[in-house]
């Protein structure tokens, strides 16, 4: 009985005992505080955005108050009628949802034939696919804007102010980085798979889809997360492609000041409402996308 109480102060500290592959408990202290800080200076405008969206105008246009003294809902119903959301919330879902498919569609095409065959130019088209992001986005603008005005004035295709130019825009940005990350991620899937599939009777194309996409998914996630992104969120080419009646939500939250009044608590119940299709979508696929995003990177 001695012995056993005696042993079992003993064994707690060595259990307390760090061991060697530990980071010293001055990193980790560190490292608290800077997620610390690093959480505050992130949420603390959440909330102010979550905290103003609940208050009456007259209330957000004084001192600001952390906790509403008047909570109102109103700002949440009124929104819609204000602008025309929902107009403008159909345009971004087509425009962003048609992007990111036809990005992650020709993206898987493009990376397999890189990651998996031999050809004259096969280092050229990845250097030159990787090299267009180098380049600003306001570079492309006057070009782009060019050739639909030509288009449409040769052909009769209205592609200006269209929801269809839009998406071509914004898969000219989202397509070069997508090809080179599921190139590394295609690279990094054994070429074993592709001849088993062969021997079982399956082309290029059924060793594509049966073997590799599904090996792949978590790189496909991450593409498709990181297109959506790129075109939800994009404000320049939206505000000279769009017009009224294709504008996006970028563009579409300006309508909430007008030249008398600027309409705060609806700008941050609105911005906080149309948050929710990214921050939604990030959550539930993150585990994906950092597996997506790392696994390419390690052969």
């Amino acid at each position: 009985m001695h012995d056993t109480a005696t042993t079992a102060p003993a064994k707690r500290h060595a259990k307390r005992r760090r061991a060697p592959t530990d980071p010293p408990a001055s990193f980790r202290w560190t490292r608290r505080i800077v997620l610390t800080l690093l959480a505050v200076f992130t949420l603390v405008p959440v909330y102010a955005m979550i905290s103003s969206s609940l208050k009456p105008l007259k209330d957000v246009r004084g001192a600001f108050h952390w906790i509403p003294t008047e909570p109102t809902f109103r700002p949440y119903v009124d929104m819609w009628s204000t602008v025309p959301l929902a107009r403008y919330f159909t345009n971004s879902l087509i425009v962003a949802g048609g992007a990111t498919a036809a990005s992650v569609v020709i993206a898987i095409g493009a990376a397999y034939a890189v990651s998996r065959y031999r050809f004259a130019g096969r280092r050229v088209f990845t250097v030159t696919v990787l090299s267009t992001q180098m380049f600003p986005g306001i570079l492309f603008l006057l070009p782009l804007f060019l050739i639909f005005v030509n288009v449409g004035n040769a052909t009769g295709l209205a592609l200006y102010g269209s929801r269809g130019a839009l998406i071509l825009t914004y898969l000219t940005f989202s397509l070069p980085f997508s090809i080179w990350m599921l190139v590394g991620y295609f690279e990094s899937i054994p070429r074993e798979l592709d001849e088993a599939a062969r021997v079982d009777g399956c082309g290029p194309v059924g060793a594509l889809l049966r073997v590799i996409v599904p090996a792949s998914l978590p790189g496909i996630v991450a593409v498709t997360v990181y297109a959506f992104m790129t075109a939800w969120g994009e404000v320049l080419f939206a505000s000279v492609m769009t017009n009224d009646q294709t504008r996006t939500l970028s563009i579409g939250l300006q309508g909430y000041s007008t030249q008398h009044e600027v309409y705060w608590n609806q700008v941050m119940a609105a911005s906080l409402v149309v948050s929710i299709p990214v921050v939604a979508g990030f959550l539930l696929l993150q585990r994906f996308l950092v597996t997506g995003l790392t696994a390419g990177a390690v052969k």
